[in-house]
């Protein structure tokens, strides 16, 4: 998920540098090890296939969720592993605790979560019908699993992105 505006950290945070690339090439690097398939949603980066928003634009995660759901409809798979960009570490014992029959999320890190492709005309009706189309609103009407991990870092501002290299 690389749709954000970056407003907290005051610029585009998935191309800060991290160890000498961008922080979505992380987050794409721990993804790639666990999936098929990666995609980009809610922006264009080449090579990799990108999404827009589903149904309109600027419509947030729920958006590049609903994109990146119904691209692993109509390619075959099973679900679909989510994180954002600015969550360069995703552990290999957290994504067999997420994957599974159901949606599940992590706690506190609510980008980072397994959602069934089956769920896609769920979504679909959610967006048509719901005012308030927050990833809080669909969470409240799916009730996903919530798995517990210990705290992985999410860059929202430049200070998070500072500590983050100086613990190594």
């Amino acid at each position: 998920m690389a749709g954000g505006r970056g407003r907290r950290f005051g610029g585009d945070k998935a191309l800060a540098p991290y160890h000498g690339r961008p922080l979505i090439e992380h987050a794409i690097a721990a993804l790639a090890a666990h999936c098929a398939s990666v995609v980009v949603c809610g922006r264009d980066y080449p090579p990799y296939t990108s999404l827009p928003d589903l149904p309109l634009p600027d419509l947030g995660p729920l958006g590049g969720l609903n994109a990146a759901l119904h691209h692993a409809s109509q390619h075959g798979f099973a679900g679909v592993l989510t994180t954002g960009c600015d969550m360069p570490i995703f552990p290999a014992e957290l994504v067999e605790r997420l994957v599974g029959d159901g949606p599940a999320i992590v706690e506190g890190q609510h980008m980072m979560g397994y959602w069934p492709a089956a769920l896609a005309p769920r979504l679909d009706q959610h967006l048509r019908e719901q005012e308030h189309r927050s990833i809080r609103s669909w969470f409240t009407m799916l009730q996903p699993r919530v798995v517990f991990a210990p705290p992985l870092p999410n860059i929202n501002r430049p200070e998070d992105l500072r500590q983050l290299e100086e613990e190594g």
